[in-house]
């Protein structure tokens, strides 16, 4: 049976080239929700932000990402603010997916992130917007995880063996 592994967390964490690095290594598919939202709306997030507003993109990433919890094999990134949506938390949570928590530090999110145009939500003072975020988030990433990895001083082939071992062991 294909494992099904859905990543959730924070700007920055890493989610879709973790999820693209575990996807190779089992042979599964990889699917980002942000990835699907802008092939259906035509638009880049930050686009779909500025032009048609955050309530907007909320609705349809809940839509897109209960879809692809409900119809996708693999592994799944979702959006880091996917999980307050009520809809998307009961999704994973009956998901009987691997939920996986890629958590990161403001430190090592920043230069990732880089806090540019194209993080919509972390436009104005983006370090707080991020610390922000992350106070709000947290206690839900937590709630719905499975496996909980703090990424900051592990190398992309350790959290992807990290991953691997506990969906290969199950």
């Amino acid at each position: 049976m294909t494992p099904r592994i859905i990543l959730i967390g924070p700007p920055g964490a890493g989610k879709s080239s973790i999820g693209n690095s575990v996807a190779r290594a089992l042979a599964i598919d990889f699917a980002d929700t942000d990835n699907l939202i802008e092939e259906e709306v035509g638009k880049s997030i930050s686009e779909i932000f500025v032009e048609d507003g955050e309530p907007f993109f909320r609705e349809v990433e809940s839509r897109l990402c209960c879809e692809a919890i409900s119809n996708r094999t693999g592994v799944l990134s979702l959006g880091g603010g996917s999980v307050l949506s009520a809809e998307v938390q009961s999704a994973l949570k009956n998901s009987g997916a691997e939920v996986v928590f890629l958590d990161v530090s403001l430190s090592v999110a920043a230069p990732r992130v880089g806090f540019n145009r194209d993080r919509p939500l972390l436009m104005n003072n983006p370090r707080q917007q991020w610390q922000t975020l992350m106070e709000k988030r947290r206690p839900i990433y937590e709630s719905l995880a499975t496996l909980h990895i703090l990424v900051d001083e592990k190398s992309v082939s350790k959290i992807v063996a990290e991953i691997s071992s506990k969906v290969g062991s199950e």
